[in-house]
């Protein structure tokens, strides 16, 4: 993987945050940036902002909310481990994630799709029930 050795030289938001491994293809990075997903220094971005050492991004990829320092800059994708390296995520940011992702867990658990499919009465009340929700 290739590092900037320079803290000066800046990398391309878009470039940074898929080498990162945040987004699969630096489409998804620039369209993530477009529409507001990204901000950096508290601020919203372009693809083509440079991303320097010790610059402060927020980036939202679905449901989750990342609160991030950039550690290191580089240009190209590489393992995850390696990675993980360019950035520290704060305390608060991986506590607030790991607690929205256990709600949802709890959110959903109340539901139990049945083992088996509806037999043929089942079948028509299922019909007739999806009649009276189109009136």
């Amino acid at each position: 993987m290739h590092m900037q050795p320079e803290a000066d030289a800046g990398v391309r938001l878009d470039l940074w945050l898929w080498a990162a491994r945040f987004y699969k293809t630096r489409a998804l990075a620039r369209q993530a940036i477009e529409t507001g997903k990204v901000e950096l220094g508290g601020q919203r971005a372009k693809p083509a902002r440079s991303v320097r050492v010790g610059d402060a991004l927020v980036v939202m990829r679905g449901e989750e909310r990342f609160q991030l320092e950039v550690r290191a800059l580089s240009t190209t994708r590489g393992p995850a481990r390696i990675a993980q390296t360019l950035y520290l995520e704060s305390d608060a940011s991986m506590l607030a994630r790991q607690q929205e992702r256990q709600q949802r867990l709890a959110e959903r658990a109340g539901f139990q799709p049945p083992d088996t499919r509806p037999d043929k009465r089942a079948r028509r009340l299922i019909r007739a029930l999806g009649d009276i929700d189109a009136i």
